[in-house]
């Protein structure tokens, strides 16, 4: 039987529960002066805000102004009409992921991440692979079952596929920050053509995206098999790794 979640609708909150009060920050490529100042407040109240005031301003270099708007806005959320990805793999610390892989592979899980195209922000793989992993929590080189490349930054997809059959990867992490005109849907796409163009269905190694403004629920239409958001941490990765690779048998014992 299926359970149809109570509908649940709430409105933002600011200074009391349920005033509708929201802040917004946004840039116009306009030099700070009064119109701009009234240009954000026509913006905010075309978006819904009303009254929208004008709480911060800012010139951002030439011919440019950041500001931050605060005011109320009528929308409701039915947070029961939510669809989001959940985490269908069970969370396991460094010593279980570690017991697991030995024990059911034998043999050490082989990992190739990098930032591929123009991107040049390595924060997020860094944070993921680097043994100083991020918030206290060890990142994947820790992990001593584990073999990790890092290839870091600006990685050509022809590169990426080398380096995947050179360290005969099981899995390959990529991470993509910079977005700009979708550059990360664009070039997690070509990554995906050139991995099943490079191996035979079955054996490529298991894609995983991660960056702020992926989404999760995008894996199939992008041709990967698992995407992460903000605020992933290398614990999660490495339970995900055991789960799909391992736990799920989808690779041989060698």
């Amino acid at each position: 039987m299926t359970v149809v979640p109570e509908k649940q609708v709430v409105r933002p909150y600011g200074d009391t529960t349920g005033d509708g009060m929201v802040q917004v920050s946004f840039t116009l490529p306009v030099p700070h002066d009064k119109r701009a100042e009234g240009a954000a407040i026509q913006l905010a109240g075309k978006m819904g805000i009303d009254p929208a005031m004008l709480v911060h301003a800012r010139a951002m270099g030439d011919g440019f102004t950041f500001f931050v708007v605060y005011g109320r806005v009528n929308h409701l959320v039915d947070v029961s009409a939510v669809r989001v990805v959940e985490r269908d793999f069970p969370l396991l610390s460094a010593k279980e992921v570690n017991a697991v892989v030995k024990r059911q592979l034998r043999r050490k899980l082989s990992v190739v991440g990098a930032c591929i195209g123009t991107d040049a922000h390595t924060v997020g793989i860094d944070a993921i692979l680097n043994v100083k992993g991020i918030a206290g929590e060890k990142g994947l080189e820790y992990y001593r079952e584990l073999r990790v490349s890092n290839l870091g930054a600006q990685v050509s997809v022809p590169d990426l596929v080398a380096a995947a059959r050179a360290e005969r990867a099981d899995a390959v992490l990529v991470s993509q920050v910079v977005t700009q005109r979708d550059a990360h849907l664009h070039n997690t796409r070509e990554m995906s053509a050139a991995f099943r163009e490079a191996w035979p269905a079955g054996k490529r190694p298991l894609l995983i995206v991660g960056g702020p403004r992926f989404d999760e629920a995008m894996t199939a239409e992008l041709g990967v098999d698992r995407i992460f958001g903000r605020g992933t941490t290398p614990g999660e990765v490495a339970s995900y790794l055991v789960h799909s690779l391992i736990t799920s048998r989808k690779v041989a014992k060698v």
